[in-house]
């Protein structure tokens, strides 16, 4: 089997990761095995990416800001990281297309809905885009929390939750700004059982 660089990348960051971090993975029998999958989780560190990654049991496709591309040497290898660019701060209607494409397409979508890391450790008001993405797709939508903090050999503990009933959500037409904020309580009730 060739070795791509995602694998490589993946098998490399949890060689480094997982001892320092002392990383616990909870409920990964909880992502369905196949069909597209929109995993949605809190973001309290530049490292969440990462650790989602090495810890969700299938490879996982992240938007990144687009700024990251710009930046020398890390701008080529992002891309094989199964990343792609979003513009913050606006509506990115290629970045929406591309994230659709890939739930098409069967494979799992790993989003941040905050946007942006929380300064304080406490979940921020999701952005309407993970409504968007649950509710113009059929993919499974599975929240996670990630629930530190990132301190050297103190445990991190990363919690895959069942996927929401999203055929209850479209039965209520709840639009995509309701629809994130019900993701964003389902991550914020794992935290809280979890912790």
């Amino acid at each position: 089997m060739k070795l791509t660089v995602y694998s490589f990348a993946r098998s490399l960051v949890n060689t480094v990761l997982k001892p320092i971090y002392r990383i616990e993975v909870i409920g990964r029998e909880n992502m369905p095995a196949d069909g597209g999958v929109l995993l949605c989780a809190n973001h309290i560190d530049n490292l969440d990416p990462p650790v989602v990654g090495i810890t969700a049991p299938r490879p996982v496709h992240f938007m990144a800001k687009e700024e990251l591309f710009a930046v020398p040497v890390l701008g080529k290898i992002v891309p094989h990281l199964n990343a792609f660019p979003v513009k913050r701060g606006m509506s990115d209607r290629e970045a929406l297309r591309k994230g659709l494409g890939i739930l098409k397409d069967g494979k799992v979508l790993g989003l941040f809905p905050e946007g942006t890391r929380s300064k304080t450790g406490e979940m921020g008001k999701g952005l309407a885009g993970a409504g968007f993405f649950a509710l113009r797709s059929d993919a499974h939508v599975v929240p996670c929390a990630i629930i530190g903090p990132y301190k050297a050999f103190k445990k991190l503990k990363v919690v895959y939750g069942k996927p929401i009933d999203m055929v209850s959500i479209k039965e209520k037409k709840l639009n995509a700004e309701q629809t994130t904020d019900l993701i964003m309580s389902e991550i914020q009730e794992l935290i809280n059982n979890f912790k």
